[in-house]
């Protein structure tokens, strides 16, 4: 699957107890299918009410993205959370698109994410430590 943000960049896969995280190692985003943030919370609940309480939100200004999946383009939403977090989301439901550094944003919000083993397993992962080779 290409970055919705680097177009013919390939995203890679990361995958982790049965949750599979497409990131791109140029923009530094990643693209989460639907359902996928749900798992990484671990509380459906409370990521809904977080991510659904914000509403669209104006988009600022850069380039209207395209989701990897439907083609379709995607809208711009704000969370809820203490630090309010844009994110790109598919219309048909296809899943959400997070720049460089706002998905660690959103997951900080869960307790139960904060003190999980993927939390330590990302963290590890986005801060570069060993890292999948980009080649």
């Amino acid at each position: 699957m290409d970055c919705p943000v680097c177009k013919n960049e390939p995203m890679a896969v990361l995958e982790y107890d049965g949750v599979e995280v497409d990131y791109c190692f140029a923009c530094e985003g990643i693209w989460l299918d639907a359902g996928e943030l749900e798992l990484l919370f671990g509380d459906p609940e409370a990521c809904h009410a977080l991510l659904e309480a914000g509403g669209d939100a104006k988009p600022p200004k850069e380039e209207t993205r395209r989701c990897p999946i439907c083609d379709a383009k995607m809208r711009k939403a704000v969370s809820s959370s203490a630090t309010p977090v844009t994110y790109d989301r598919c219309p048909a439901g296809d899943g959400l698109w997070f720049d460089a550094g706002e998905l660690a944003a959103v997951l900080k919000e869960s307790e139960t994410f904060a003190q999980s083993e993927i939390a330590a397993f990302l963290g590890q992962v986005f801060s570069g430590e060993d890292a999948p080779d980009k080649g």
